[in-house]
């Protein structure tokens, strides 16, 4: 799998996530809140986040992530789409709590959903959310995205056993410049 293809918005540039991201995503991966509804808890020093961000930046591995970053090409979060069934996959995306309500969760989903749909030719893109991530259920509503399942007992994560909320987007449910 070839990296990840840069991809622009009118603010943001969206890039190969990099090992040297490390230092400016710690902020994110290690801030409680920001980590409340991740997979696991926020991580305790940079080594730890150094080996997460390489992990991630490592090509070949069934996903392509980038980097949410401004014109400083500072990586401000991520976005990852993650493979599933042919034609169908996850994404996930994660923000560093300053950039919150700024619409640039929103403007970078968006367009990992449209290179999704129109260059992968995806037929579904699909989410996974725990039931009281308000934010991401938000975004996800925002986007067009429709909840489909509510799985009970699905996740062990640093908080306890989690269910989960699942939303899907279908191609032709897609429009463009959300």
């Amino acid at each position: 799998m070839m990296p990840a293809p840069t991809l622009t918005t009118d603010r943001l540039v969206l890039r190969q996530i990099r090992a040297d991201d490390a230092e400016a995503l710690f902020p994110v991966l290690s801030d409680p809140e920001v980590m409340t509804w991740w997979s696991s808890g926020p991580h305790q020093s940079l080594t730890e986040t150094a080996e997460y961000v390489a992990s991630n930046a490592t090509e070949g591995q069934g996903f392509e992530c980038w980097a949410i970053t401004a014109a400083d090409d500072v990586a401000l979060g991520w976005v990852i789409l993650i493979d599933g069934k042919p034609a169908v996959k996850e994404i996930g995306y994660i923000l560093h709590r300053d950039q919150w309500r700024g619409g640039i969760a929103r403007e970078a989903v968006a367009r990992v959903i449209d290179y999704g749909f129109t260059e992968l030719e995806l037929r579904r893109i699909f989410a996974d959310t725990d039931p009281e991530n308000a934010g991401s259920i938000g975004l996800l509503e925002r986007l067009g995205f429709q909840r489909e399942g509510h799985l009970r007992g699905e996740w062990e994560t640093h908080m306890g056993v989690r269910d989960s909320l699942i939303f899907g987007l279908l191609q032709s449910e897609w429009r463009t410049a959300p």
